[in-house]
Formats: structure tokens, C-alpha cells, sequence
């Protein structure tokens, strides 16, 4: 956890303790929601980077030779917001992939569009057509699911994430 995390957190821990003494049961329902909104944010975000790591690491052991990093505190514009996070910085050869995934920390920030509690971009150096928009939602069980921009329809799987990591380390393209 950052120390911007670690603030805002305990923030937010003090706004709940003076909403209650208050009794101000509105301002304690919008705190739980955005409690449970962040660690929805949190799962969906390290999933996906624990997924893509764990893939090229499963490839590395096959021989791929991918060169993984992680930047934290990660800013990427999505549209005319700013999203804070992750990235992941896959390498092999002269390919790269790229997985960045948060959501906006403070108000000048932004705000996820589409109704989302975070954004994600899978992008392939040199292969626009092969990226991804991500777009992080709870699902009717209350799950987040990744879900792409341009078909709402589509949820992110392991399968697809391997197909990115094939993409990579695809000598014949």
C-alpha cells in the first residue's frame, strides 16, 4: 500500500468515526460503498497484473525469455481523466507489452467513464489492433469483471490474457 493509499485510508476511517458520532447514517452508507468500491478496484487491478505476471513467468519456464517490471504509482490518461496504478512492463526482443490498470485517486484526477470502478490498457508495442480498453465493473453476483470498452459483452479471461502473452512471444508475426 502507498503512503497516498495509506492517507486515504485513514481518511476516510476518520470521516466514518465522526459521520457516526454525528449520526449521520447517509455519509456511513457513501463510506461503506466506497470501502467496498475500493477493495473491489484493488482485487480487480492486482488480478489482472498477478495474472499477466504469473502467465510470463509460466512462459519463461517454457524458454520465452521475457524481461517483466513493475512501476507502482503508475498515472495514465484514459479519454480526459488520469487513472493512478499499476504498470507491468513485458519485454522480449524488440516486442513489448504493456499492462496498466487503476482508477482516479483525487478529483482532478477524473472519474471512470462508462460507469466502471477502474480502467485498464493492454497495448502491444508496434500492434495497435491487438490492445485492449479495459474497463473494471461489478457483475451481478457483485464480482468485478474486466470488460472491454468496445463490447460490453466481453469479460476478460486467462485464456485471453495468454493469448497477449502468445502475441509477445510470437516469432512468426
Amino acid at each position: 500500500m502507498s503512503e497516498l493509499d495509506e492517507a486515504w485510508a485513514a481518511a476516510l476511517s476518520e470521516a466514518e468515526h465522526r459521520a457516526r458520532l454525528a449520526g449521520r447514517a447517509d455519509v456511513i452508507e457513501y463510506l461503506s460503498l466506497r470501502n467496498s468500491n475500493d477493495l473491489l478496484r484493488k482485487a480487480g487491478v492486482d488480478w489482472l497484473i498477478a495474472g499477466f505476471t504469473r502467465l510470463a513467468g509460466d512462459a519463461n519456464r517454457a524458454g520465452a525469455g521475457i524481461q517483466i517490471s513493475r512501476k507502482d504509482d503508475h498515472r495514465f490518461p484514459i479519454g480526459s481523466s488520469t487513472m493512478v496504478g499499476h504498470l507491468l512492463t513485458l519485454s522480449n526482443g524488440v516486442r513489448t507489452l504493456y499492462v496498466e490498470a487503476g482508477w482516479p485517486r483525487v478529483p482532478r484526477d477524473g472519474f471512470v467513464r462508462g460507469g466502471g470502478l477502474a480502467c485498464a490498457n493492454i497495448r502491444h508495442l508496434g500492434i495497435r489492433q491487438a490492445g485492449q480498453e479495459l474497463l473494471l465493473t461489478k457483475t451481478k453476483t457483485g464480482a468485478p469483471a474486466w470488460t472491454s470498452f468496445v463490447n460490453k459483452h466481453f469479460s476478460l479471461r486467462e485464456s485471453d490474457m495468454r493469448r497477449h502473452i502468445v502475441i509477445l512471444i510470437d516469432q512468426h508475426r
